[in-house]
């Protein structure tokens, strides 16, 4: 709460928090709850919107202690009837009740002391530094529940730009590498946006809904230019506020009971490539209204590309995004050539290969691993060698190839041709793109 003066008195505002938590048969719900209220400095001006998606096989999952508590409203979900994070998160935002500010979070945190009044610091100083909304967010630094707390990380992370994956969306991977970040005295700013850390203000679960028909990849990547249309600023913070659990060790996930996730994620792939203005081989050309989850009016779509350094269309980046340097307005000033001349083409791809495609017990020297063009001809070609091949033969239940480089178009297959040692070719393996 802070005080304000108002004639010859002082009125209290009480500044409330919306915490919005989508929680699928998670262990660790209650400890996190426990944790978020706490840790906090005002816990009393915590509202909690929890999905609650539970199963009677799980006897620890119990809302009983909150289920009384007013600063608690919890949708009761069967597992059975969930439809995936965007669907909950789309439902959790419908009960937001004009608090001041609200907090996206997963259901598998733990948190500093005076979180609270820590993020509510953050967000109040970007304002008078001229952001008018500030976005906190961040794949932020990770706890290991069953090493707790000597498991917590040490310092801030971020989120990084991995790769376009084949459907088009984009994979960011957290990031504890940037010595700007951890020796900065305030939130840097940022490109992208993590769905299980996001504070800012209250009135972002009404202007910046999930889209519900989103399943689960390009949900991120959408809220991040959604919202940047929307007029907020993104910002990674420089100071740890709470840890995140990423293993998912021990924990069922939704689509481990959803026999259809599948279809879905292959229609959410589709819709956020419309959203973009991506194609891929064997889209449709229906035009999709998206009206409210469509986005804002205040910025557009090539401000966005411009100030983050990323044209979706031709799935293309500039060095600062390879370089994980911080975005930059100036660059929404640049003319369509000027931007066009800063853009790379990186194509980062990763082959699955079932461990029964090439034998375990066989000792090869290298692999063949090569991208090639419609026409057969290779484009880009990085073999495995004897100790990386040794290492993929350490997964659980398949090869995981992964190659990365710059290109002016993207290949049409991938070909792997595994030589044995001092001896032939193996049958070669080949999958398109």
């Amino acid at each position: 709460m802070v005080y304000s003066k108002e004639g010859s008195y002082s009125k209290v505002v009480i500044m409330t928090i919306f915490i919005q938590m989508a929680a699928y048969r998670d262990p660790e719900l209650l400890l996190t709850l426990k944790d978020c209220i706490t840790q906090a400095k005002y816990p009393e001006n915590l509202r909690f919107g929890i999905a609650w998606q539970h199963s009677t096989e799980d006897k620890w999952d119990n809302m009983d202690e909150y289920k009384n508590d007013e600063r608690f409203k919890i949708i009761d979900i069967d597992f059975k009837d969930s439809k995936g994070a965007c669907w909950a998160r789309n439902k959790l935002q419908d009960l937001y009740d004009n608090e001041t500010y609200t907090l996206q979070l997963d259901s598998h945190h733990r948190f500093v002391k005076d979180w609270d009044e820590i993020l509510i610091s953050m967000l109040k100083d970007l304002q008078e530094k001229g952001y008018p909304k500030p976005l906190i967010t961040a794949y932020i630094p990770s706890y290991n529940p069953e090493k707790d707390p000597e498991g917590r990380a040490e310092t801030p992370w971020y989120l990084g730009f991995d790769r376009f994956i084949p459907e088009g969306a984009i994979f960011c991977k957290p990031r504890n590498d940037s010595k700007e970040l951890i020796q900065s005295s305030e939130p840097l700013l940022g490109r992208f946006y993590s769905a299980h850390f996001a504070f800012t203000v209250g009135d972002f679960a009404k202007e910046v809904r999930h889209d519900p028909n989103y399943y689960f990849h390009g949900e991120e990547i959408s809220i991040a230019v959604r919202a940047f249309t929307h007029g907020y600023d993104i910002f990674y913070p420089h100071k740890i506020i709470a840890w995140h659990e990423y293993t998912r060790k021990g924990r069922i996930k939704q689509w481990d009971d959803d026999k259809t996730w599948v279809s879905k994620n292959v229609a959410c792939h589709s819709r956020n490539r419309k959203l973009f203005g991506m194609k891929n081989e064997g889209d449709d050309n229906e035009i999709v209204d998206f009206e409210e989850y469509g986005f804002g009016n205040v910025r557009t779509l090539k401000d966005y590309e411009k100030y983050a350094g990323i044209k979706f269309s031709t799935r293309s980046i500039t060095q600062d995004v390879l370089d994980h340097t911080q975005p930059n307005f100036d660059n929404i000033k640049l003319s369509d050539e000027e931007f066009e001349s800063k853009l790379l083409s990186v194509f980062k791809h990763c082959i699955d290969i079932e461990f029964d495609k090439i034998p375990k017990e066989i000792e090869y020297d290298f692999w063949c691993i090569a991208f090639r063009d419609e026409n057969g001809k290779d484009m880009y070609r990085q073999d495995a060698t004897f100790s990386e091949i040794e290492n993929l033969k350490k997964n659980s239940n398949k090869y995981n190839i992964c190659r990365e480089f710059e290109t002016k178009k993207r290949p049409s297959d991938w070909i792997v041709w595994p030589h044995i040692k001092d001896g032939d070719w193996v049958e070669a393996i080949v999958g398109t793109i």
